[in-house]
């Protein structure tokens, strides 16, 4: 999703900063959109502070906004999850989006930028998470956080939002399910189909720019219609 991002902003003419924990990878997607690699973990404040520093230094100016895609789920029964990766969990999945709104948000402040965050939750956010409770909280916490966000930074002409993405063939979750599960998820949506990186870059896209110049606060779903189905819909 991020890689996908980086493609549509780039070739609408951002400029792009490419940020990952993994300096290659961050490397290999800044090459391919003509971007900015920074290498950094966004749990931590003093990268947050240094990714600040270095992409306006960079850029000659300041930040417009960002596009935050970090998470990903551990598996265990509620009953049998130890605490440290319900700790983790929320560290992997809100502590960045924390530290990004308050850091990324005073810069804008303080230059008078009229910026746009856009963070990615979950479905899971919205609905039970069975066997990755943890997760599905986390998500829950930060499409609240992103509520907070936008009523405190809209004076200043800040928008923050959230896409809720669903089952989305991305090639970590390519790699980890069969045939047979890709089949059973896309006949769970109205779409009949997985989602693909691009569907949410293509929301991230909209979120970035003026086009949703009027919308802030919000999660938008991109689920191929799984929430809003009729659970008792003859198969």
């Amino acid at each position: 999703m991020g890689r996908q991002s980086s493609h549509a902003l780039a070739q609408c003419g951002a400029k792009v900063m490419c940020v990952d924990i993994d300096e290659q990878f961050a490397k290999e997607i800044a090459d391919e959109v003509g971007g900015i690699p920074f290498c950094g973990d966004m749990t931590r404040t003093d990268d947050v502070k240094r990714l600040v520093e270095q992409a306006t230094s960079s850029f000659g100016g300041p930040i417009h906004g960002f596009v935050d895609i970090v998470g990903i789920a551990q598996w265990a029964m509620l009953t049998e999850m130890d605490e440290s990766i319900w700790d983790a969990q929320f560290d992997i999945c809100l502590r960045h989006a924390f530290l990004l709104s308050k850091y990324v948000g005073r810069h804008m402040i303080d230059t008078g930028t009229r910026g746009t965050m856009v963070f990615i939750a979950s479905v899971h956010g919205l609905t039970a998470s069975v066997r990755h409770a943890a997760y599905g909280a986390a998500k829950a916490a930060l499409i609240s956080l992103v509520r907070s966000l936008a009523d405190e930074m809209g004076g200043q002409g800040i928008r923050a939002n959230a896409i809720a993405p669903g089952a989305i063939l991305t090639p970590r979750i390519e790699s980890t399910i069969d045939e047979g599960r890709k089949q059973q998820a896309a006949r769970r949506a109205p779409l009949n189909r997985m989602g693909v990186p691009a569907d949410i870059a293509s929301v991230v896209l909209f979120l970035c720019s003026e086009l949703s110049s009027f919308l802030t606060g919000q999660t938008l779903v991109v689920d191929g219609g799984v929430v809003i189905a009729d659970p008792f819909k003859p198969a």
